[in-house]
């Protein structure tokens, strides 16, 4: 294995086999890079709807494509390595099988390093975290851009990395966004700078057991290792600072703290409705550098606070100044379904923030909020809601639930906010004149008051009855439009 882990962009891998889990974007752009480099390929994927001809352009460059069900049940013989896709958790047979014969497994994270151009390395700024991960990293570009750096935003969002690193004109700098389930494959990243966001209970069906969580954290602790200049972390989500103590660094990394306080040496924060930093300045004991005004922003909600700040540190990390700070994050916008203003009428607001995939994101957009008619529901991943209904009970004018694991949040009401009105929609079954976003709309209507908010924050996963988070939300919008209408 020592030639595997000695070969780079430049070198010959035509000795290489190597076997690609899954034939999704990842899967896709590690195969046709691997195939670019000379080395022998073999990727499988269990579904091969939608790939085949994507599959038929690599056979033409002599890859061996394997699609259909029992493709991935067996690794071939004589494989140097494993490049798998994020979704396969480690317990897949498959996986399981390159562990016992010895074979390396890496993601296609890992393969991208690997793959850097040694005359222009370009510096990686990464950001992973339960919630908040794709705002901070696009705010992040948007910044990167305004310093007038060629920067991308890759990984988990846009460009798939290893895409990105092959490139023939390099870039200055990139914007990386990690999942945990990517992490979990990346062994050898040094990130120049580094943030983990915050850490709560998601993707519970891929990590299981009772160290669910612990191993779900490892995992994005992976992001601290090895960097070589600013461990970011949260000062109100304090497992992230000690993620960060727990970290092997490069020596002369510095920890730096962002928080929705005032901040104190070695972070950045709000004084006086002012993004501040007290972490990359000489006089940082005694004076602060103004970044720019939460006005400034494109929402005051407090999570896209602490996303433009987690941001704008990992950019000061880099060097970038002041100025292009505040001018990126002006330029920002965030994407549609994240608390996304729909409409108002008489008196009442209705918001999308459909990407709040689990209860750490729907708090978040809840507590933006002083009354609200919180619609919910989808596939709750094993997550739990007790703590969530605890927090923003007081401000909850009733609840709309559909979806299949409705009955985790609703179970989660009964106990802990019992004289909060609930109105179970279902999950999806609707007669031919009405759909389910409809009737969530019409419920909503009928509990909302002057002055409240009705939010489309799921706090689950979207899959059980629309395609995607954003399918949800335009399906939403799609139906306060038209209730609104028909108001008259």
């Amino acid at each position: 294995m020592s030639v595997l882990n000695n070969l780079g962009r430049n070198d010959s891998w035509a000795p290489i086999r190597a076997a690609v889990a899954g034939f999704g974007v990842s899967g896709f752009a590690a195969a046709d890079n691997l195939l670019f480099l000379g080395a022998h390929v073999v990727a499988m994927d269990e579904r091969g709807d939608g790939k085949e001809e994507k599959a038929e352009l690599l056979r033409s460059l002599g890859g061996d494509i394997r699609l259909g069900p029992g493709t991935t049940a067996t690794l071939p013989d004589d494989i140097d390595v494993l490049i798998t896709s994020p979704g396969w958790r480690p317990d897949a047979p498959l996986l399981a099988q390159a562990r016992e014969r010895g074979v390396p497994i890496w993601g296609e994270v890992e393969l991208a390093w690997r793959l850097r151009d040694p005359e222009h390395q370009a510096p990686w700024l990464a950001i992973t975290g339960t919630n908040g991960k794709t705002t901070t990293v696009q705010m992040l570009d948007s910044i990167l851009k305004a310093a007038g750096l060629r920067s991308v935003a890759v990984g988990n969002v846009g460009l798939p990395i290893v895409e990105a690193v092959m490139e023939p004109e390099p870039y200055d700098v990139f914007a990386v966004e990690l999942s945990s389930f990517q992490l979990h494959y990346t062994e050898s990243m040094s990130a120049q700078a580094s943030v983990v966001l915050n850490i709560a209970e998601d993707h519970l069906d891929w990590y299981s057991g009772d160290d669910a969580m612990k191993d779900y954290a490892a995992d994005k602790a992976k992001i601290y290792e090895r960097t070589q200049l600013a461990c970011v972390y949260n000062v109100a989500d304090p497992a992230t600072e000690e993620l960060v103590r727990e970290a092997d660094v490069i020596e002369g990394a510095r920890a730096i703290g962002f928080t929705l306080g005032m901040p104190a040496v070695g972070q950045l924060g709000i004084v006086e409705d002012l993004l501040v930093d007290r972490a990359f300045i000489e006089q940082r004991d005694s004076s602060a550098a103004e970044l720019c005004q939460i006005s400034d922003l494109a929402s005051p909600a407090p999570h896209f606070v602490a996303n433009a700040l987690a941001a704008a540190a990992l950019a000061r990390a880099h060097g970038v100044n002041q100025a292009a700070v505040r001018d990126g994050l002006r330029n920002f916008r965030p994407d549609g379904h994240r608390i996304a203003h729909v409409a108002e009428h008489d008196s009442v607001t209705w918001v999308d923030d459909s990407k709040a995939t689990n209860p750490h994101a729907a708090q978040s957009s809840l507590q933006t909020y002083d009354s609200v008619v919180w619609v919910a529901g989808g596939l709750a991943k094993g997550a739990r809601f007790e703590a969530l209904v605890e927090k923003v009970r007081d401000r909850l004018r009733g609840v709309v639930l559909l979806g299949a694991d409705r009955h985790v949040i609703a179970d989660a009401l009964r106990r802990h906010a019992p004289d909060v009105p609930v109105i179970d929609i279902g999950d999806g079954e609707t007669g031919p004149e009405e759909s389910p976003m409809e009737r969530v709309v019409a419920a909503s209507a009928g509990l909302a008051r002057p002055g409240d908010t009705v939010l489309l924050a799921p706090g689950c996963a979207s899959m059980d009855m629309f395609t995607n988070y954003g399918e949800r939300g335009d399906r939403f919008a799609e139906a306060v439009q038209t209730w609104i209408a028909q108001q008259g």
